[in-house]
């Protein structure tokens, strides 16, 4: 009697999850590579499954110089440019002539050629550089570092650069100001793709805070406050605990015993925005909790998170996040479609 033929192997299961390519430049900051592999790495599904797959690049592989003292084996070439949903590119300090005279070099137009069309572009710090170089930036927003910002706008000057922010997304192009605002904006791409509690589980294991606004000031230097003088923290407190409600500027001025003017302007040098943009802002954080975390109905959303009216809370999600209240409750809410109360559409 012949032997059985063996049993056939089960097909591997595809792997769908979203592709981030790293690409790795001589010169690389070692602090700031490492981030995109940290934050999206330690992404995880309700049932425990990796969400993103992190892979690193460079324009010829093997050992990369850093601006440390010891320099990075990278073993993958650009063609791993080729199968990206996500290409991060770090800050660098020998980026050259894409610096100096913000012109892409050959050898990485060449490499970046290998993008497919719909990836999203990510920078983090002096990064941008290389998406200007590449004419990704063009009459887009964007933001760098806070000391390469004036040389940044003299060399493209169709950007719309913003020096007062940790990080600007704008859709399929993203850019952030350095060091720590890779943190804040790695982790702003997971809640946008995952939602604000896998971003939570990912800022807890990092024991980084979960979510600084975009919007918040760059720590570029400024003479200090004296010793006296009054900080708006005290006010922002009290807001946060009343967002249920109106709030008024005279309000949060007087939380601080000051006038409306000086709190005005004392809040913007602190913060970088206004405060009624601020507390909209901390509005739609708390709308995006409650659409994720509870079956409260749009009614209820509204009123928790202290919008006037379901056509305001649709108005001001949609400018912040980019899609309906309705739209990212099905998104990270899978199977809960009917929210109750009056749609919002």
């Amino acid at each position: 009697m012949s032997p059985s033929p063996p049993e056939a192997s089960p097909p591997e299961a595809a792997d769908d999850r979203h592709r981030v390519v790293v690409l790795a430049l001589p010169g690389v900051i070692p602090f700031e590579l490492g981030i995109p592999y940290r934050i999206f790495g330690k992404a995880r599904s309700a049932d425990h499954r990796r969400l993103y797959k992190v892979v690193t690049c460079t324009v010829e592989p093997g050992l990369v110089s850093t601006d440390a003292d010891f320099p990075i084996a990278v073993e993958r070439g650009p063609e791993a440019l080729a199968e990206a949903d996500t290409i991060v590119v770090p800050a660098s300090y020998e980026l050259g002539p894409v610096h100096d005279e913000g012109r892409m070099t050959e050898p990485l137009g060449a490499a970046l050629a290998h993008a497919r069309p719909g990836v999203r572009w990510v920078s983090i710090c002096t990064g941008s550089f290389v998406l200007a170089a590449a004419g990704l930036l063009d009459g887009r927003p964007a933001t760098t570092h806070w000391s390469s910002v004036d040389h940044f706008q003299r060399l493209f000057p169709t950007v719309e650069v913003d020096p007062n922010v940790l990080f600007v997304d704008d859709g399929d192009v993203l850019t952030s100001a350095g060091v720590a605002s890779g943190i804040d904006l790695c982790l702003h791409l997971v809640r946008r793709d995952h939602g604000t509690a896998v971003a939570n589980d990912v800022a807890r294991r990092s024991l980084v805070p979960p979510h600084r606004d975009g919007g918040q000031a760059q720590y570029i230097p400024r003479p200090l406050p004296e010793p006296q003088q009054a900080t708006t923290t005290t006010a922002r407190a009290w807001a946060l605990g009343r967002l249920d409600r109106p709030i008024t500027l005279r309000e949060l001025a007087a939380q601080e015993s000051m006038s409306v003017r000086t709190f005005t302007r004392r809040f913007r040098e602190e913060v970088g925005v206004s405060p009624g943009q601020w507390l909209t802002r901390q509005r739609v954080e708390r709308a995006r909790h409650l659409l994720e975390d509870t079956d409260l109905s749009v009614d209820q959303v509204t009123r928790e998170a202290g919008f006037g009216s379901p056509a305001s809370l649709r108005q001001r999600f949609q400018a912040a996040v980019g899609v309906t209240p309705t739209t990212y409750r099905r998104t990270f809410r899978a199977g809960s479609e009917v929210l109750g109360g009056e749609p919002v559409r």
